[in-house]
C-alpha cells in the first residue's frame, strides 16, 4: 500500500461552524442516474421507497441502495472488507445487513422487510442527506457548493451521501458519540490553496476528516476499519481522515492499520 495521499488528504480545511451547517442545508439538488468507474449514482433526494423483501440472491437498483445504507457494517473487525456497491445481494451484503440490523435491534435475519426498510429510511432526511450530517459539512468552503472537482456536482454530491452513511456506521459504533466534519469535498482550487496533494479523495467528494470529542483518534481510526473505509490515514494527527477510494477503483491505503 502506498502513502502517496497522505500529506493532503489529512489536512484539514477548517471547521463548518453550525450556522454555516443551518445555512447551506438542503440547497443542492442530488445528481441522478450518472455512473463513474465502479460506482452508480442513484441520486435519491427523498425516502426511499422500497418495493419489496430483499434477501440473499436479489438484484436490481434497490439492491444498490441498501448496499450504500449498510455499507458502513462491512466488518466486525479490522480487514480489508468492504460491501459492493453491485446491486447484487451476496455473501457480503448479507453479513453487512445482519450487523445493522443487531446495531439496532431489529431481528438479525438478514431479510429486508418492513421493519429494516423503516429504519433504512429514518437514518435520511428530507433532503437526502442522512440524520447526523449535514451537506453543509461536505460542500466546498470557498464555495458552498460541489462544483470545481474531479468529478461533476452530482456525482460529488451521491459520493457524499454514500460517505454520510459509512459515517452514520461509525457513529453508531463510537457509541452515538457526535462526530464533527471539518472537511468534506474540496474544489480543486481550495485544495490548490491548503496544499492538498492533486489528486486527493477530497476532490471527489468520498473523504472526510473528522473530529469526535471525548474519544481517542486511536479509538477512531480502529472503528474506522470496520466500515468499509478503503483509506485512513494515521490517527497521531488531531483528526482522522477517512475515504471509499475503493469505491473509485483505488488501492486501498491504511497508513496505521493492522493489515
Amino acid at each position: 500500500m502506498t502513502s502517496l495521499f497522505r500529506s493532503a488528504d489529512g489536512r484539514r480545511a477548517g471547521g463548518a461552524s453550525l450556522d454555516r451547517r443551518s445555512m447551506l442545508r438542503g440547497t443542492l439538488a442530488a445528481g441522478a442516474g450518472i455512473a463513474f468507474g465502479q460506482v452508480l449514482f442513484s441520486g435519491v433526494a427523498q425516502a426511499y421507497s422500497w418495493s419489496r423483501t430483499l434477501g440473499q440472491g436479489d438484484t436490481g437498483a434497490d439492491v444498490t441502495e441498501l448496499q450504500i445504507r449498510v455499507a458502513g457494517w462491512a466488518a466486525d473487525s479490522a480487514g480489508h472488507s468492504r460491501v459492493g456497491l453491485d446491486g447484487d445481494f451476496g455473501a457480503g451484503t448479507l453479513a453487512a445487513v445482519k450487523r445493522f440490523q443487531a446495531a439496532y435491534g431489529l431481528t438479525a435475519d438478514g431479510s429486508v422487510g418492513p421493519n429494516t426498510q423503516a429504519k433504512l429510511n429514518a437514518l435520511e432526511q428530507s433532503d437526502g442527506s442522512t440524520t447526523h450530517f449535514n451537506w453543509s459539512e461536505f460542500v466546498d468552503q470557498s464555495t458552498g457548493n460541489f462544483n470545481g472537482g474531479k468529478l461533476s456536482a452530482a456525482q460529488v454530491k451521491e459520493n457524499a451521501r454514500r460517505c454520510m452513511y459509512k459515517l452514520e456506521a461509525l457513529r453508531k459504533k463510537l457509541g452515538d458519540k457526535p462526530i464533527t466534519v471539518n472537511s468534506g469535498f474540496r474544489s480543486i482550487a481550495h485544495n490548490a490553496d491548503i496544499g492538498g496533494a492533486s489528486d486527493s479523495m477530497h476532490l471527489y467528494g468520498t473523504a472526510a476528516d473528522l473530529d469526535v470529542s471525548g474519544v481517542a483518534t486511536k479509538t477512531v481510526y480502529q472503528k474506522a476499519e470496520t466500515c468499509g473505509f478503503s483509506g485512513l490515514e494515521t490517527y497521531t494527527v488531531d483528526h482522522q481522515h477517512v475515504d471509499s477510494r475503493a469505491d473509485l477503483g483505488r488501492d486501498w491505503w491504511w497508513e496505521d492499520g493492522t493489515i
